[in-house]
């Protein structure tokens, strides 16, 4: 929510208000000869560091053949096995060979004598190790900072498959140099990874013998190689001694591994230092340059402000002044700018070693009490088609940065961000980060889950330059901090990969079936008359929506769990009338709490000591956002979210009532006057945890939090949340919905929604959505209705507009477009059981409801960089219209199957992998999407004004036949807002047809009485595409019963009316 100003209501702020409208009024630019009206925006760079201007990435990005040569590997005498069971036993028939030839296995036969029974670190979740070693370094020099001690590595096996490296400093060691050294390094298991994570059992470890090593490596010896195939997948996990190497296979048959990492010996880790000790020479360099800043001035930037006095920030970063004028962006220079002009670039990146001790940013100043502390590697994986990292807003498909034909200059950033007027093709940070990579071939899937939730660079190197002949691509992960902490994930299908990740970070939690209609928003209706009026123009319509939303502007004066008793003096009313007419609402709350002793909430806070602390430890930080002067709750630590959850009990949060639900932004956190918009790293949690170790799950906590307030204010604690978040890390897929932050009115934007929420999907958030409309500007009534038409199959609806945006609600824009939108709406509101159950299977098995087409057809190479369609589920196809005045288009259709326009239930002519594109009609009331032959959609057809009001609404199933008269679908049902359903409380059947009958098998039925009741899953009328042949009846073979139908020649559609069956029932229909 960009733009936005604290001004206290007071009339000493009337100066703010008043250049602020001006400056408004400056950024807004209307286009009348185009299609839309917006503000003029770009990102002001200068407020957000690229590489080369942070030290660690500067120092630590090579490409394969610059790379210094660190050499690590693993001491051989230190590996001690912690195997299951007994002692490990190899293939009978290998050992004889193996002794007819005279070889033996040497390394395993060292280690029998020395399996011990394995103990797990206690801050590590998961199974304990089942091998532990010492990994060295060639140079008895860290490069960087001093004497190098030996990394302790180890290797965790999951019975899915899944396989574990850690590599830490070696805490058990203490130098005389480094006595530091022996406290762990701060990681975060209990906070993101999933408790009940299971190893391999005493059956599930089979040590590889030389012979079946050699199969995979060729050169494989028995004094270099080790090891192993475990799990239910029957994965393969080898470990290379010297040099340091691991590669994952997913069969003995593999070709070869699916994943190595260090296979390019880029793997760095700097290990902590006293500070106080003597530096080494190249710090003494260093500490001679530290007052350069990074913008290469000298001392210039401690005063940018030219003496004048900042009385507040803008979301931008940017001051305002006493004098009522505002701090000018700085003009940035481009790397491709830069690139001939070698005085320049030595000006804006300084040497190599700057900023190991302290580092200078502008204005703001990193102590680092630690030291240089960065990790990184590099990670082979065997595709040349990679996705995930979100967020980014750029393809789905992970570009080059680096490399002969990189097509970014900047490695992928994870840094949660709230960057203002934020930019396409990118791979500058924004508001959340999942460091989690999907490899796809033809072959098979495979991903890795790079834990560590510090600030990462993530480069993508183009065609292996340092090995043409390789096949796949190479990684290179940098982070500022923490420690190197790998998952990697065999597959081999997708299906496989997406519940491997989803037994490390969770499952989504099966939201409210509310969440999933449309929600009108805006920054802000200004008072309860306004939303009253907007509600009553809904019904009026009959246009179906769920949600009404407030923003800031609600609250007294930015202190959240408040309102505004001028503007909303009865909210408890208010909400009542819109509950009583089947509707929710929504207010805003964020993470910082303004400083006023008299506001309840920063009063308790402070009492208790509950905020992030300043560097010291002895202050509670103080930065600027909405309120002013702020303070940030430490949502990292137990105590603090258990006391935010009490919050939001319904006699604390005056003026809530059970149907209102939350919003929570500004969460990455936001700080107007810190470094890069956001917290200073040297800052403290409550542990005296810095800042820079856990900034990147921030943002899902205070979700969580949040969540688990909305739980807790119900005696039984038996409601499902519903908490929609901006910042996002891994693991936030079990906390609410996620949305794409601060778009903008354009259709440039429109295209860049679904690869970014594609990204999203594979990083495993579901619930995702984008601003329909954009957040900034004004889209005319034709942007409007297309990005309506796509927001209405995407997961989550939501329509959002800034304040300076003209009313947009559906009936601004006249009665033609209201109709288009009106429409769009209604198909969403229809499809609604088949969304829910694609949620239900998301809940159960972590696939994700948006989905890539290669998810579905996983060897048709053509698919794979596709990203301007989609599916949902594996049985809609999507491809919205994004750009002005088109009314015909092509649409890719997967040739391996039949494909049914949903509105004219038309099979679409076959297509080819040589052709596989068809040129299709999309005029302005037409969004094209197709059903899938060989699927069964429930949908339920009766208007309604509400998600409530349809839950005893019948269904009407569309069949849609595949080449062999085929098809099958699932329905699932609950009573869609309690947790009742993790109890059996739901009711789930298998749709089938085959041979001329379509039947209903009830898989789990668990709905009581009054369920079926309220609920009685009737199906009202059952649509057949593609029946080639009119049937000379429907008999319904469990009564007898003969059934009425029509048949369409012409289009090939047979339609049964009042079938009288249900989907809580087990009953079948011959055709014959």
């Amino acid at each position: 929510m960009p733009m936005r100003m604290h001004a206290n209501h007071s009339s000493g702020c009337l100066w703010t208000m008043g250049i602020y409208l001006l400056t408004s009024l400056a950024l807004f630019s209307f286009h009348p000869n185009t299609s839309s009206s917006f503000m003029v925006m770009a990102v002001d760079r200068s407020k957000f560091r690229t590489c080369g201007e942070t030290s660690f990435c500067r120092r630590n990005r090579f490409s394969p053949q610059s790379k210094p040569n660190r050499g690590y590997h693993i001491v051989k005498d230190t590996v001690r096995l912690f195997l299951p069971g007994d002692e490990p036993q190899l293939d009978t028939e290998d050992v004889k060979a193996e002794e007819a030839s005279g070889s033996g296995s040497g390394l395993w036969k060292s280690l029998f004598g020395a399996k011990e029974k394995g103990a797990n670190d206690p801050h590590v979740r998961g199974p304990a190790p089942i091998l532990t070693a010492l990994l060295s370094s060639k140079t008895s020099q860290n490069l960087l900072s001093g004497p190098e001690e030996d990394l302790l590595l180890t290797l965790h096996l999951h019975s899915n498959g899944v396989s574990r490296l850690r590599i830490t400093e070696n805490y058990n060691v203490k130098n005389g140099n480094q006595p530091h050294n022996s406290s762990p390094r701060t990681t975060f298991d209990e906070l993101v990874l999933e408790e009940n994570m299971q190893g391999v059992g005493v059956e599930g470890v089979e040590p590889l013998s030389l012979i079946q090593l050699q199969t995979l490596v060729g050169d494989a010896t028995e004094e270099t190689v080790m090891g192993f195939r475990y799990g239910s997948s029957k994965a393969v996990l080898v470990l290379q001694l010297n040099p340091f190497q691991l590669s994952l296979y997913d069969s003995m048959e593999a070709s070869g591994p699916v994943v190595t990492v260090n296979s390019k010996s880029m793997m760095h880790f700097e290990q902590r230092m006293d500070k106080n000790a003597t530096p080494p020479p190249a710090e003494q360099v260093a500490r001679e340059a530290q007052e350069t800043d990074v913008d290469g001035e000298t001392n210039k930037v401690a005063d940018r402000h030219g003496g004048k006095e900042i009385t507040g920030y803008w979301e931008d970063g940017l001051a305002i002044y006493a004098d009522g004028t505002r701090e000018e962006k700085i003009a940035v220079t481009t790397e491709e700018d830069d690139d001939d002009d070698d005085e320049t670039n030595s000006d804006r990146v300084e040497i190599k070693d700057q900023g190991l001790w302290e580092e200078k940013f502008h204005s703001h100043t990193d102590s680092k009490p630690n030291g240089p502390t960065s990790v990184g590697l590099d990670i082979h994986f065997a595709s040349t088609h990679l996705f995930g990292l979100p967020e980014h807003a750029s393809s789905t498909v992970l570009k080059p940065t680096l490399g002969d034909d990189a097509h970014y200059t900047e490695p992928y950033r994870l840094y949660n961000l709230d960057v203002f007027e934020f930019e396409l093709d990118e791979t500058m940070a924004l508001y959340g980060s999942v460091p989690f990579i999907v490899s796809h071939t033809k072959a098979g899937t495979a991903g890795v889950f790079y834990f560590n939730p510090s600030e990462t660079f993530v480069d993508i190197l183009s065609n292996d330059n340092d090995n043409k002949e390789a096949a796949g691509t190479t990684t290179h992960w940098i982070s500022e901090s923490g420690i190197l902490d790998l998952f990697l994930l065999p597959g081999p299908s997708v299906s496989e990969v997406y519940k491997q990740y989803a037994s490390l970070t969770g499952k989504l939690e099966m939201m409210p079936m509310f969440a999933l209609g449309y929600h009108q928003c805006r920054w802000n209706y200004k008072d309860e008359r306004d939303v009253l009026q907007v509600h009553a123009k809904f019904e009026e319509l009959d246009y179906p929506y769920d949600v009404l939303w407030l923003d800031i502007e609600h609250t007294n004066g930015k202190r959240y769990f408040t309102w505004d008793k001028g503007l909303f003096p009865n909210p408890i009313s208010m909400q009542n009338t819109l509950s009583d007419q089947g509707r929710k609402m929504v207010t805003i709350i964020d993470p910082h709490m303004k400083r006023d002793d008299h506001y309840h909430i920063h009063k308790e806070a402070t009492k208790k000591g509950l905020y992030v602390r300043d560097k010291t430890g002895t202050k509670d930080f103080d930065g600027w956002c909405w309120p002013g002067s702020s303070s940030y709750l430490d949502f990292t630590d137990a105590g603090v979210r258990d006391w935010w959850a009490s919050q939001f009990a319904f006699d604390t949060y005056e003026g809530s009532t059970p149907s209102l639900y939350v919003w929570n932004d500004m969460n990455e956190p936001s700080v107007f006057n810190g470094p890069e918009v956001s917290m200073q790293k040297d800052l403290l949690n409550l542990k005296g945890v810095e800042h820079r170790e856990w900034h990147n799950i921030y943002g899902m906590l205070f979700q969580r939090a949040t969540a688990e307030g909305l739980v807790m204010r119900h005696a039984e604690k038996n409601e499902r949340p519903f908490v929609l978040s901006r910042a996002f890390f891994a693991g936030s897929q079990k906390y609410g919905a996620i949305w794409t932050g601060d778009n903008t009115a354009t259709w440039e934007h429109l295209q860049s929604t679904a690869p970014m929420l594609l990204s999203l999907n594979i990083g495993a958030l579901s619930f995702v959505g984008a601003d329909v409309g954009g957040f900034f500007g004004n889209p005319n009534a034709e942007l409007m209705t297309r990005w309506m038409q796509a927001g209405a199959y995407q997961p989550f609806f939501r329509g959002h507009a800034h304040h300076d945006s003209q009313r947009r609600e559906p009936w601004m824009f006249g009665e033609e477009t209201l109709h288009r939108l009106r429409r769009s709406a209604i198909a969403r509101y229809a499809l609604l059981p088949y969304f829910y159950t694609l949620f239900h299977e998301a809940s159960t098995t972590g696939m994700p409801v948006m989905r890539p087409l290669w998810m579905q057809y996983p060897t048709e190479e053509i698919l794979f960089p596709i990203d301007d369609e989609w599916l949902i589920g594996s049985d809609l196809l999507i491809k919205p219209v994004v750009e002005p005045g088109v009314t015909k288009m092509k649409v890719l259709f997967p040739p391996a199957d039949r494909w049914y326009d949903v509105d004219t239930m038309e099979r679409m002519p076959s297509t080819t992998v040589e052709i596989p594109e068809l040129v299709v009609d999309c005029p302005l009331d037409k969004i094209p999407v197709y059903q899938r032959g060989g699927s069964i959609i429930p949908r339920k057809l009766r208007l309604r004004r509400s998600t409530q009001m349809m839950i005893a609404d019948p269904y009407t199933l569309f069949v849609a036949l595949d080449g062999n008269g085929r098809a099958t679908g699932r329905m699932y049902t609950d009573d869609e807002h309690s947790f009742d359903h993790k109890s059996g409380r739901y009711a789930s059947a298998l749709l089938e047809m085959a041979t001329g009958q379509l039947s209903n098998s009830v898989s789990h039925q668990g709905l009581t009485e009054l369920d079926s009741s309220v609920n009685p899953g009737m199906i009202e009328r059952i649509v057949i595409m593609g029946f080639e042949t009119e049937p000379s009846s429907a008999i319904l073979t469990t009564t007898g019963a003969k059934l009425q139908f029509l048949y369409e020649q012409d289009a090939n559609v047979l339609v049964v009316r009042k079938p009288n069956v249900s989907m809580l029932d087990n009953w079948s229909i011959q055709f014959q």
